[in-house]
């Protein structure tokens, strides 16, 4: 593993970490704008990705981190589903997100993720 390279494309507003040089076979999506980059053999995290990432990183306007369901877990097989959150609770993905739960009636509960912007932004390139 090398040490992350971050990368920042302004067109596009897209963000990438790159945890490990080689190829993404797939990207697994955790919502809409974040995606792990996946190499399917070793089933390892070589890159984040994270798009409208100015939008994204912002301060709510209460002051707060946003939080962001992770709803493009909904449209992957359970395997798929079971992989990415295991990926995502696991290093070096979560020293760069966080993985939380909101229960708005006590009995669902919606998989969310934040940001850990400092992190992201340090020695961005």
């Amino acid at each position: 593993m090398i040490d992350p390279v971050r990368s920042y494309d302004e067109p596009s507003d897209t963000l990438y970490v790159n945890f490990e040089r080689g190829n993404c076979a797939t990207y697994l999506g955790l919502s809409q704008q974040i995606l792990l980059g996946v190499d399917a053999e070793r089933r390892r995290v070589v890159r984040l990705m994270i798009q409208d990432f100015s939008v994204l990183a912002n301060r709510s306007d209460l002051g707060g981190v946003r939080s962001f369901p992770m709803d493009a877990l909904e449209e992957m097989s359970p395997e798929l589903q079971k992989l990415a959150m295991r990926l995502a609770h696991s290093p070096p993905v979560s020293d760069y997100l966080t993985i939380s739960t909101y229960s708005p009636g006590g009995a669902v509960e919606i998989p969310m993720i934040t940001l850990n912007t400092e992190k992201l932004l340090a020695r961005a390139a």
